[in-house]
């Protein structure tokens, strides 16, 4: 430790001579000094982490999640308007086909009433109408289940069997409101009217059930009973569910009322 500095200190003091000025040796002592009060100050954010950067991204959120909301938005009314326009005119193409086909084939002889063979048609070709009186609707049923069939309306499932024959009908259709979106309301008793080249098929709902998209027993012969050989003349038509979701699939099952010729004239259900 270093030691105190000695310092001289002028001293009046009295002799027998008079007064006389003394230097005395003083060793000087050092004070302890609180060392000043540090100012606090607060510690600056690394860079580029200030307010600026936050406030960048929450506008940057609030764009994604603007640019989500217009996607969605412009997802559903392509789903409620153009979706709809799409099929429909894809209807009205296969309308007109249909139209042409039966209008090729020569008509029968012999008893009007004896069903005639339909025209063999393949994947994505129309083969049928199909009216629900119910829903206010009709379309023309394709042959097969592809996507690319099922883009332009209801389609047959080409195991099961043709209208009106023993067996089971089987039509798959997209829940989308242009196609099955409002096939629930269809209630045991309601009228499901198929329309050949030859007949009117006239089926009556039995009722409807929710399974899972892997319970293929639907589309047997005897849905019923599956793996039983077929006793009745049956109609089923499957969408998906709920609404704008595919984990369910969503069954009508119907049964056949009666047929009769296109001579006679369309069914009164088509006429209410």
């Amino acid at each position: 430790m270093t030691e105190s500095p000695v310092v001289l200190l002028p001293v009046l003091t009295h002799t027998e001579d008079g007064p006389m000025l003394v230097y005395l040796p003083y060793q000087m002592v050092p004070v302890y000094a609180p060392p000043p009060p540090q100012r606090w100050v607060p510690a600056l954010p690394p860079a580029g982490a200030g307010p600026g950067r936050r406030r960048s991204c929450v506008l940057a959120l609030g764009e994604l999640s603007l640019t989500f909301g217009l996607l969605a938005m412009l997802l559903a009314a392509y789903m409620v308007y153009g979706k709809p326009m799409e099929i429909s005119r894809a209807q009205a193409h296969l309308s007109e086909t249909l139209d042409h086909q039966w209008a090729a084939i020569p008509a029968p002889t012999g008893e009007p009433a004896a069903p005639q063979p339909e025209p063999a048609v393949t994947d994505g070709q129309p083969a049928s109408r199909l009216h629900i009186p119910a829903m206010e609707a009709r379309w023309v049923v394709v042959e097969g289940v592809s996507q690319r069939a099922l883009r332009k309306g209801p389609g047959h499932y080409p195991t099961s069997a043709a209208p009106g024959e023993l067996g089971n009908f089987a039509v798959a259709g997209h829940r989308i409101p242009s196609i099955f979106w409002d096939l629930d309301v269809l209630r045991p008793g309601d009228s499901v009217v198929v329309e050949t080249r030859s007949r009117w098929y006239v089926y009556r709902v039995l009722g409807t059930r929710i399974v899972r998209p892997d319970h293929h027993g639907v589309l047997a012969d005897d849905p019923f009973e599956p793996g039983a050989p077929a006793t009745r003349r049956l109609l089923t038509l499957t969408t998906c569910h709920p609404l704008l979701n595919n984990y369910e699939r969503l069954i009508v099952h119907a049964e056949l009322d009666r047929a009769t010729p296109k001579e006679a004239g369309r069914p009164r259900e088509l006429k209410e």
